[in-house]
């Protein structure tokens, strides 16, 4: 994979953001409630698929190494074992899928691209829901050993966090929509439809 100076720079910049909003969190259990998401969402509206994908990545092995930055400040390969360790796994997929998403976008400007990016950040969303709730429900019951029911795994990994990461969909689609043509006039990100708005 070739990167330029700037892409990696990008990347590290974005996996550093994550890092920095795994920090900004109110500590509920078993998941807590942090800005990462909204970073990883960001990601991949600004950076498109596969710098959105890189800098997720580049963010769970930042942490699986040891470097403290999972939330509570946190790292190690021990973390695989936490109940909301899926939800990184999440990440990943989610930057790669509003990146992909957004860079079909042909014209992001207005309230249509508003909402097409609206749709994307959802889209991307509701993966990091996908795989975390299941991961969440089986390291519950599989490896700590204490029997839950899949909706006990719906309330505790989804219910408290869908509404507020609904309107960091809508923050994201909202301030990208005047973001992302500027950088792709700047040549930051190109548009497989449209190199220039």
């Amino acid at each position: 994979m070739n990167l330029k100076t700037r892409d990696m720079i990008l990347v590290a910049l974005f996996a550093a953001l994550t890092a920095i909003g795994a920090y900004l969190k109110i500590p509920t259990q078993p998941v807590p409630i942090t800005l990462q998401i909204l970073f990883c969402m960001y990601a991949g509206a600004l950076l498109g698929a596969r710098l959105g994908f890189l800098s997720q990545l580049v963010y769970v092995i930042m942490g699986l190494i040891g470097l403290p930055v999972f939330a509570g400040g946190v790292g190690g390969f021990s973390y695989v074992l936490k109940p909301s360790f899926g939800y990184l796994i999440g990440f990943i997929l989610c930057g790669y899928i509003i990146g992909k998403l957004s860079e079909n976008i042909g014209q992001v400007k207005g309230f249509k691209g508003g909402i097409k990016l609206f749709g994307a950040a959802v889209a991307g969303l509701a993966v990091v829901y996908a795989i975390g709730v299941p991961y969440l429900y089986m390291i519950f019951n599989f490896y700590m050993g204490k029997a839950i029911d899949f909706n006990t795994a719906l309330k505790w990994g989804l219910y408290p966090f869908i509404v507020q990461d609904l309107v960091k969909c809508l923050v994201v689609a909202i301030t990208s929509v005047r973001v992302i043509p500027a950088i792709r006039r700047a040549g930051y990100v190109k548009n497989p439809k449209t190199i220039m708005e």
